[in-house]
């Protein structure tokens, strides 16, 4: 059975890895799909965003990455699959994810399946991932080294076009 993973993924933590690779154990194949939210502001863009998805996921069996647009429903059953993969990390996730999970269900038919958090990464978000960056803070143990890497690379031209 196909599942989709969906999600900005700006960055892809090592708690999105988490989740992904969770996924990866309980269905055939796995497909994170990365897609674009207009209502937020984008560290990468949707282009940099899928290419560091697709090399953080790289060693995880059974794990291809997707771009999504349009309706989530329409990708997944597009895909021949009827499975949404989420990762929640609080009441708040859940509340969100579980509007969701009725919505896709009664559009498209498609079931959700949450899973929780591993306790490591149960505070982690992309946005605090950010904010540390932005403020140049270490993030290297929140994110994969080729995410690490890239933002380092942000703040350096940051830095010189500031200096």
């Amino acid at each position: 059975m196909l599942a989709v993973c969906p999600g900005s993924f700006d960055p892809i933590t090592y708690g999105h890895l988490d989740i992904i690779t969770r996924a990866a154990r309980l269905f055939d194949e796995v497909v994170v799909a990365v897609g674009q939210n207009s209502t937020k502001r984008y560290l990468f863009d949707a282009e940099e965003r899928l290419k560091l998805a697709v090399e953080a996921t790289a060693g995880i069996p059974g794990v291809r990455v997707e771009p999504l647009s349009g309706l989530l429903v329409d990708f997944v059953t597009g895909l021949g699959g009827g499975v949404v993969v989420k990762g929640v990390r609080f009441a708040s996730d859940f509340d969100f994810e579980l509007q969701m999970a009725h919505l896709n269900s009664a559009v498209g038919g498609v079931e959700t399946i949450i899973l929780p958090a591993s306790s490591v990464w149960g505070t982690l978000s992309s946005t605090m991932i950010r904010e540390i960056a932005a403020h140049g803070g270490d993030i290297s143990e929140f994110v994969p080294e080729v995410v690490s890497r890239r933002i380092r690379q942000i703040a350096g031209r940051k830095e010189q076009a500031d200096g």
